[in-house]
């Protein structure tokens, strides 16, 4: 088993056997709530806007969202769409598929912050995927759908109660 650094590599290089390793150890589950909270930091970071209350809030939501993430895409995934997995395997592979954030952190060199943002947005969403495909076991259209479908899930109920303001 690796380190949480060369998993943390292995899952920002989209790595397959990465994410199937992390599914597996059940004691990662941990290891991937270190990777939330670091790229919840750097994230922190790189907005630099809300001082320390402001840290501190996107860790609890970064912490609460990796969870209902994860549950979201647990229950579309398995009983939608066939897959088999735990909540824990969907909880590790979405942790670790994380990885990529921590670079978020360069946002606060200014005029790279949108950039910064793009390309994060891009490659997490493509974590997201590998991640999400390895824990249920199918196909990536199937992934990719598990991801839209959970995606709506979270987002409508947020945008009809007016609170989408922090979905962007």
């Amino acid at each position: 088993m690796g380190s949480i650094t060369d998993r943390m590599k292995g899952a920002a290089l989209l790595d397959v056997a990465t994410y199937e390793e992390v599914e597996a150890d059940t004691t990662a589950t941990g290891q991937a709530a270190i990777v939330v909270t670091l790229g919840a930091v750097a994230s922190a970071i790189g907005a630099s806007r809300g001082g320390i209350g402001g840290v501190v809030g996107v860790l609890v939501a970064s912490l609460i969202g990796w969870a209902l993430w994860a549950a979201v895409t647990y229950f579309i995934g398995t009983k939608m769409l066939g897959g088999t997995a735990t909540w824990g395997e969907l909880l590790r592979t979405l942790g670790f598929a994380q990885s990529p954030k921590v670079l978020a952190v360069l946002a606060i060199i200014p005029g790279l912050g949108w950039i910064v943002g793009t390309a994060l947005s891009i490659w997490l969403l493509i974590a997201g995927i590998i991640a999400i495909r390895q824990a249920l076991d199918f196909s990536t259209g199937k992934a990719v759908a598990t991801a839209l479908l959970g995606w709506l899930a979270m987002v409508i109920p947020f945008w009809l109660l007016g609170l989408s303001g922090g979905w962007r």
